[in-house]
């Protein structure tokens, strides 16, 4: 299914093992001095996204020319598609440079699926940085020891409650995973960030939850060291052949593929599978870019693209992005463009077959 996208990624994967940086750039810089770059996140302060904003930022202001001070500033509303709306209509002669937005794979999903909220149009945007990343799924304890090894059959009996922003943000790979497993999850729709869904995860409102893996990392982590949450499995990662294996920056964690494998009628194969991959594909190794608003020029795409080169190729970044996003790839560039097209097209045929899901399980209906 879809083999064109999956050689796509499998050409993105095989080069980014090899290639740090194929832009070499002979541009006139934008000087930035005593400047403030506003890095906009349509999200909450408490999610993945801001996590990944925030190590960012410091980092890029250090490596942009001039050294600007980059704050960021946060705009959730609608899963999302507030903030993207809003940036939809920034041109970049207003800001002159100092203006950039952090899209997410729940920004990508409305856009993918003929979200009527949606007003935003990827193509108008620059793009110049793409960031992989994971997401781990996890429980309270005494639901987690219900679990046989990695079948989950013998969860089917209980009813789970979950905050989540929506059917069709990000959401939809956790809820068509879990519908696979034959779980009975409840979603409490409309929550503004994933980090909101931990809280109630905390306070006892929830007793499932996930997260990307910039914030399980900073923020389950402690909750799994202090015996109060488990982690079930991660949504994986893609081998160079377009295969789910399991996430590198969680080997010791199983992948959902895996659990599904053990779980007497989830199937790995059929409608249901090639659904969940493909939206898998288009939300997590293209999750997280950045972009500069439409009207751009090339000496502006070609700074900041410098900058984020100049920041990965740090010696001290490969320690601490593993520590503070995972090891996912980061990429600029011709890369970054090709993860665009990746995280903005899904097959056809899974693209019915969720919208059709919604309609039946949660009521949700969308203009296409």
């Amino acid at each position: 299914m879809h083999k064109l996208k999956l050689a796509g990624l499998s050409i993105i994967l095989a080069l980014f093992t090899t290639v740090s940086s194929i832009v070499s750039l002979q541009a006139d810089e934008l000087d930035l001095s005593g400047k403030t770059v506003e890095f906009v996140i349509p999200f909450s302060e408490s999610g993945g996204s801001a996590k990944w904003a925030n190590f960012y930022a410091p980092l890029l202001g250090e490596a942009l020319p001039g050294q600007p001070t980059v704050v960021v500033k946060f705009m959730p509303g609608a899963g999302s598609t507030k903030g993207a709306n809003w940036f939809q209509d920034q041109s970049y002669e207003d800001s002159n440079g100092t203006l950039i937005f952090g899209s997410s794979g729940s920004t990508q999903f409305p856009y993918l699926l003929g979200d009527p909220r949606v007003k935003y149009e990827y193509s108008d945007w620059n793009v110049v940085l793409a960031s992989g990343t994971g997401g781990v799924a996890y429980l309270p304890p005494d639901l987690a020891g219900m679990m046989n090894g990695m079948d989950a059959s013998a969860l089917a009996g209980t009813d789970f409650i979950w905050g989540s922003q929506g059917a069709t943000r990000l959401d939809l790979v956790p809820l068509l995973a879990w519908k696979m497993l034959g779980m009975s999850v409840e979603p409490v729709f409309g929550i503004k960030g994933r980090g909101d869904g931990r809280l109630m995860f905390e306070r006892g409102e929830a007793n499932i939850d996930y997260q990307t893996s910039s914030a399980y990392l900073k923020s389950v982590v402690p909750l799994v060291e202090n015996g109060q949450a488990v982690p079930m499995m991660t949504w994986g990662a893609l081998d160079n052949n377009g295969n789910v294996v399991r996430d590198p920056t969680f080997p010791d964690i199983p992948s959902f593929k895996e659990v599904c494998d053990a779980t007497p009628g989830c199937e790995t194969s059929g409608e249901a599978w090639d659904a969940w991959k493909a939206f898998f594909i288009a939300g997590f190794p293209a999750q997280k870019m950045v972009f500069l608003p439409k009207g751009a020029d090339q000496d502006a795409i070609d700074t900041y693209t410098k900058a984020f080169d100049a920041v990965i190729a740090r010696p001290d970044f490969p320690e601490i992005s593993a520590a503070r996003l995972g090891m996912y790839p980061q990429m600029t560039g011709a890369l970054a463009a090709a993860s665009l097209n990746l995280g903005t097209q899904v097959d056809p045929v899974a693209k019915a077959f969720v919208i059709n899901w919604l309609a039946e399980d949660y009521g949700v209906t969308l203009d296409n």
